[in-house]
C-alpha cells in the first residue's frame, strides 16, 4: 500500500548557512524518497537567495528532485529552478502560470481557506496547501479543521498538501485525505534531520 502514501515535500529553514546545511539537505534527500523541495530562504538579499538556489538546484537535481522557490519566481526562472511557491493563494497563480507555461510547477499557501484553494486550482495551480496543520504561527496560527482536507480529497482534483506543526498524530490521522506532507521546521530543529525525517515519514503508514 506504500503507493497509496502522501509523498514527502520538503521545505528549507528560512534561514540557513549554505555550506552548512548542504550536508543536512542531502542526508535528507539520501535517506527516504522526497517528492519536491522547497527553497523558503527569507530577506531580499537577491544574490544569497541566488546562491542557494544554486547549491540546492544541483544537490536536488542530482536526486532528480524537482525544487521550487517560496514568492521569488523571477530567481526561480534564472537560477533554473522548476517553479514556484506561492503565499498569497491565488493571487498570483495565473500570472506565474503563464511565465512558467504548463512545464512548470507553481504552487500556492491557502491557509485555511477553500475558496481561495478551489479557486487557484481553476487558475492553474499544480497543487494547494492548506497550513498549519496543527498549533503554529503560520498563517493565522489556527489549525486548520481536518475535514478540509477529507473534503479537498474527496472532491477535488488538484493534490493538496498538508503543512505546519505536524507531528506523528497528525501525520498519522491526514496521511489518508493529503497528497503531500510538508516538513521542514519539524526536522530541521533537530541535530538529526534526517533521523527525524524518516521517524515522521514512518507515520504515514
Amino acid at each position: 500500500m506504500a503507493d497509496d502514501l502522501p509523498q514527502i515535500y520538503l521545505v528549507t529553514p528560512s534561514d540557513f548557512e549554505l555550506s552548512a546545511f548542504l550536508p543536512r539537505l542531502e542526508a535528507c534527500l539520501d535517506a527516504l524518497p522526497v517528492a519536491c523541495l522547497r527553497l523558503a530562504l527569507s530577506g531580499s538579499d537577491e544574490g544569497r537567495i541566488g546562491r542557494a538556489a544554486d547549491g540546492l538546484r544541483e544537490a536536488a537535481h542530482a536526486r532528480d528532485v524537482p525544487i521550487v522557490i517560496e514568492s521569488h519566481g523571477l530567481i526561480a526562472k534564472s537560477h533554473g529552478l522548476d517553479g514556484v511557491h506561492l503565499t498569497d493563494g491565488a493571487r498570483q497563480v495565473k500570472a506565474w502560470r503563464k511565465e512558467f507555461g504548463e512545464d512548470g510547477i507553481v504552487g500556492t499557501f491557502c491557509e485555511a481557506s477553500r475558496h481561495e484553494g478551489m479557486n487557484a486550482g481553476e487558475l492553474g495551480a499544480d497543487y494547494v496547501a492548506f497550513g498549519p496543520a496543527g498549533a503554529s504561527a503560520l498563517g493565522r496560527g489556527e489549525p486548520v479543521d481536518p475535514e478540509l482536507f477529507a473534503w479537498w480529497s474527496q472532491m477535488i482534483e488538484v493534490p493538496v498538501i498538508a503543512e505546519g506543526a505536524l507531528d506523528e498524530g497528525l501525520i498519522r490521522a491526514l496521511a489518508p485525505m493529503v497528497d503531500f506532507l510538508a516538513l521542514g521546521e519539524e526536522i530541521w530543529r533537530e541535530d538529526d534531520a534526517a533521523a527525524a525525517l524518516t521517524r515522521l515519514a514512518a507515520a504515514r503508514g
